[in-house]
């Protein structure tokens, strides 16, 4: 029986949290990319958060777009780029070397070899390969065998991704990256995105930051 003046509560059950997701457009040919990356696992795990990694082909996108690679078109800011990397490098405590085989090697095995990473479920480790060979052990990676020994370095099967990455299975797929990058309003790389919020470069870190806490 209620007594009079009073209302009964009704009790609420407690719903955990929606977990946190960051999904991250990237290509292993651009060294701001690399700088990113050496840091996006720990600002995850710090947010509690979850990475959907989106790889794509960085130059195809800018020419979707209309995008330009200025440190390459204007020698002014490729040299300042150099010495900002650097910096970062620095920063970040990491290891980094401007790759001499950059521009030389067809990169989209790379690539193809991340979407097949990402449905084998060793896109972590596979990531971590790629990064470091590029831009830290000046790996030319479009070498078959460099490209299987060195996922196999980090107790990956080479030999089977190798067999994706060096044929057309995923091509389409890989259109289909840039397809829905420039959709969702990409224009370079690293873009982050935190649900429709956008965040692109290794310098707005703190804002993507930011966001994942709010």
């Amino acid at each position: 029986m209620q007594l009079p003046g009073l209302q009964l509560q009704h009790a609420t059950h407690w719903s955990p949290p929606m977990p946190r997701s960051l999904t991250f457009y990237y290509d292993y040919i651009s060294p701001y990319t690399y700088m990113a990356w050496t840091q996006i696992d720990a600002i995850a795990q710090r947010a509690q958060a979850s990475i959907d990694y989106r790889p794509f082909r960085l130059g195809e996108l800018m020419r979707q777009v209309g995008n330009r690679p200025t440190t390459i078109e204007c020698a002014n800011k490729g040299k300042y780029a150099a010495r900002d990397l650097a910096r970062w490098a620095g920063r970040y405590q990491v290891e980094f070397t401007r790759n001499p085989n950059w521009g030389k090697f067809d990169h989209l095995p790379m690539l193809r070899g991340a979407l097949a990473a990402i449905e084998q479920g060793c896109i972590e480790p596979y990531n971590k390969a790629m990064f470091r060979a590029m831009w830290v052990e000046s790996a030319n990676l479009g070498e078959r065998d460099t490209f299987s020994s060195t996922l196999g370095r980090v107790g990956l099967d080479g030999n089977a991704l190798a067999e994706s990455a060096f044929s057309d299975q995923y091509e389409e797929r890989l259109a289909g990256s840039v397809k829905e990058a420039a959709e969702r309003g990409v224009f370079g790389s690293p873009a982050f995105f935190v649900g429709e919020e956008q965040f692109f470069g290794n310098d707005r870190l703190d804002f993507l930051q930011q966001a994942l806490a709010a």
